[in-house]
């Protein structure tokens, strides 16, 4: 397979787009190589960054996934994204914007893409089975930075490993970056200020709706080297994975890494 035509992301098409669909994003930043862009929009929280900071990188080299994972890609082959929030709800809750992240890119993929898209919890996103994108949140100070990693233009010979995917792969009826970037951005500032107003609720209901975990068996290696197998009936307000291990007591996930082991019929 070809490898497709990579162009450099345009600041200006992107904040274009975003101002005719969200006046949530106040200032958006392309930078061409960095290590985290996570990393980057903590260190702006610290030094006191408003809310409704983007992020975007070309190439990240340290960037990170959930516990500890590297996540990189080829330059330009994909969305590497990170947006600095300030949330006033409890910051018990804080987890959940991950869900409502994972909620606005499935919605995007679908409605901008044509691809068909499932979560997988807690922060994944799956087209048939593989992981296209993995979003992580992290908590800095009174801010939460949410990043995450969409692979778009990634032939079979550079995903790293055989369960990953990318929308080039998939079939996606457009790779154009600030296009998604956008649809996404717009998704998610809606989403975000439904999470203000409403709670977590509405986010999580959809995630429900959208999930490819809940109603499969599942592992779980929990961070202490503990493991659990049982079958995964639904997540809390909270966003905690619940589990049933077959004997009726349902035990709640709240950081974990977890495999699906029965295959959707």
């Amino acid at each position: 397979m070809d490898t497709p035509t990579r162009k450099p992301l345009d600041r200006h098409v992107l904040r274009s787009l975003l101002s005719e669909k969200s006046d949530f994003w106040t200032r958006v930043d392309v930078v061409g190589v960095t290590g985290s862009t996570n990393a980057d929009l903590a260190e702006a929280a610290r030094l006191g960054a408003e809310e409704g900071r983007v992020l975007l990188a070309e190439e990240q080299v340290s960037g990170r996934g959930r516990l500890d994972r590297r996540w990189e890609s080829p330059a330009r082959a994909g969305l590497m994204l990170s947006v600095l929030l300030r949330p006033t709800l409890p910051r018990e809750l804080w987890g959940t914007l991950g869900i409502a992240a994972a909620v606005a890119l499935e919605s995007a993929l679908r409605e901008v893409c044509g691809v068909q898209a499932k979560l997988k919890w807690p922060n994944d996103v799956l087209v048939d089975g593989k992981k296209v994108c993995g979003i992580l949140a992290q908590a800095e100070g009174g801010a939460v930075v949410v990043g995450a990693g969409l692979n778009v233009s990634l032939t079979a010979e550079e995903l790293p490993v055989p369960e990953a995917t990318s929308l080039l792969a998939a079939g996606a009826r457009t790779l154009d970056r600030e296009e998604i970037a956008a649809a996404f951005l717009t998704r998610f500032a809606a989403e975000y200020r439904t999470w203000q107003e409403q709670g977590p609720g509405p986010a999580v209901a959809r995630w429900e709706r959208n999930s490819d975990t809940l109603g499969r068996e599942v592992a779980v290696s929990f961070p202490n080297g503990r493991n659990l197998t049982g079958r995964a009936v639904g997540i809390d307000a909270d966003g905690r994975l619940r589990v049933d291990p077959g004997d009726g007591a349902v035990e709640t996930v709240a950081a974990g890494d977890v495999v699906h082991l029965r295959p959707r019929a």
